[in-house]
């Protein structure tokens, strides 16, 4: 008798362990880490902007998830919720308001926003580049991502004076770049950019 009831408590305990994984609501993962942006920026601080990519995902909500472009406007769109606000806002910040509209149609909506890509911030390459002007950035883009992003240094570049130009919180930074190095494998020359960084290429 004893044997048959552990027999049925072992079929049922891999049903109550699946049942407890799931009752974690989407996107709410506790400790999660925050998102890796461009330029050692914090997605809880990043700004959205108009052509930025993001991914809103509501939990058990299929048909209200999907990536969704800012328009120039700085709006988007979804169903239910209709036109919102996006640009200015941190990705938190839009995924409380997404869900504060969503009240109206559901109990206790879980959302979460998350940038896929970055099209408002961009970069400037000047100089002796194969493609000179602004670039768009990507996560976590280098330098030498840029350059080869702007199709690599010309015949004519003189790599041993290129900088880049940073406008720091009003402080204006001339930053020396020592290209050569960063391209035989020095990690720590290969520099992380920031939104509006120009890099110079005499």
């Amino acid at each position: 008798m004893k044997s048959s009831n552990l027999l049925i408590a072992a079929l049922f305990m891999p049903v109550i362990f699946c049942q407890a994984q799931v009752t974690e609501p989407a996107g709410k993962v506790a400790g999660a880490p925050a998102q890796a942006l461009p330029g050692g920026i914090s997605s809880d601080t990043y700004v959205i902007g108009a052509s930025d990519l993001l991914t809103v995902t509501v939990w058990k909500e299929v048909t209200l998830s999907g990536s969704i472009l800012v328009r120039p406007d700085g709006m988007i769109t979804m169903p239910l919720v209709g036109d919102l606000q996006a640009a200015g806002l941190t990705p938190q910040q839009l995924a409380d308001q997404i869900a504060a509209k969503l009240k109206k149609f559901m109990q206790d909506p879980q959302v979460s926003v998350v940038l896929s890509q970055i099209h408002s911030k961009v970069i400037y390459i000047l100089g002796e580049v194969e493609k000179k002007g602004p670039v768009d950035m990507t996560p976590g883009m280098t330098l030498l991502q840029a350059i080869s992003s702007a199709g690599g240094l010309s015949e004519f570049a003189n790599a041993k004076k290129m900088y880049i130009l940073r406008d720091d919180g009003g402080k204006h930074e001339k930053i020396p770049v020592r290209y050569k190095d960063a391209l035989k494998g020095a990690s720590d020359l290969d520099l992380p950019l920031k939104p509006g960084d120009t890099i110079v290429v005499p």
